[in-house]
């Protein structure tokens, strides 16, 4: 391998068409984005993805995304396969933090899914720990839509966006009527007495589906939940990750026949947000939170 001269290098904001290089290279990882993902986030945050470039040759790159400067989240972080093992995505990945934390304001935190072999170099960068994410994936069952599920379209978006509130990290209003508005995503949820109990989407992506977000307020309403989404897609490969210290929704994945095939490291730098966990039985998504 040639040695690289940093010299003639360049970090800086992606081109539209080095995002989709880069959701691409995403897809030939084996992480299987959905097919909006990147192109909503984009329109949400134009300055959310940072390119390694040689001249115009696209090297390697990532996503810093700012939710209104009040919490980031860092993703995608990927170098291309034969620049790899010269200090390069070291390097990209501390110009991405960096110019992460100059876009949000002061004290604002930070959070990532990191594979695991990488933890003890992101808590050098100043991450720790708080649990895992586990990914969850198989063949949807033949199922029955059980009563009680409405179309999440029905709902108030504000309704759906003050019930979000409590499961996530900071107020995500734009993006999240952008995600839920996505070209093939399904949405269900389950509204009693006027009240919200539990919020899903399943959206597209390379290969099959993926659920995300899953929020119910017990296990029972998201094996409900979960049972309504995978009824719409039969024999369609679908995926979800669970937050591992919720043990109902690990326990609920594997009832749907859905086998562990990935895991992430949740991690934050700066104040770590009180999350309900036993609320999440589906994570949004390991890219943007």
């Amino acid at each position: 391998m040639t040695a690289i001269d940093r010299s003639t290098l360049h970090i800086g904001p992606m081109t539209d068409e080095e995002v989709g290089i880069l959701g691409r290279w995403a897809a030939d990882e084996g992480w299987n984005p959905g097919r909006n993902d990147l192109d909503i986030a984009r329109a949400i945050d134009p300055e959310a993805f940072i390119a390694l470039r040689r001249g115009d040759e696209l090297l390697g790159g990532g996503s810093i995304f700012s939710y209104d400067g009040r919490f980031g989240f860092m993703g995608l972080f990927i170098l291309r396969a034969d620049v790899r093992g010269q200090g390069l995505g070291a390097w990209l990945w501390q110009t991405r933090a960096r110019l992460l934390e100059q876009r949000l304001q002061p004290g604002a935190g930070i959070g990532m899914d990191g594979v695991f072999a990488m933890v003890p170099f992101y808590a050098r960068g100043g991450f720790q720990l708080a649990y895992h994410d586990l990914r969850f994936e198989g063949d949807a069952p033949v199922l029955s839509e059980p009563d009680g599920l409405s179309e999440l379209s029905s709902v108030a978006f504000e309704t759906i966006a003050a019930y979000d509130r409590a499961c996530v990290a900071t107020p995500r209003d734009r993006f999240l009527k952008a995600w839920l508005a996505q070209p093939g995503a399904i949405g269900r949820c389950i509204h009693e007495n006027g009240v919200l109990r539990a919020y899903g989407l399943l959206r597209p992506c390379v290969t099959g589906y993926k659920i995300g977000p899953l929020f119910a307020d017990t296990p029972d309403h998201a094996e409900r939940l979960l049972t309504g989404l995978l009824a719409r897609i039969p024999g369609q490969r679908v995926q979800i990750d669970v937050p591992e210290p919720n043990a109902a929704g690990l326990a609920l994945a594997g009832r749907f026949g859905l086998t562990e095939s990935f895991g992430c490291a949740r991690m934050y730098k700066g104040p770590a947000p009180e999350l309900p966990i036993e609320r999440i039985f589906g994570v949004t998504s390991l890219e943007f939170g």
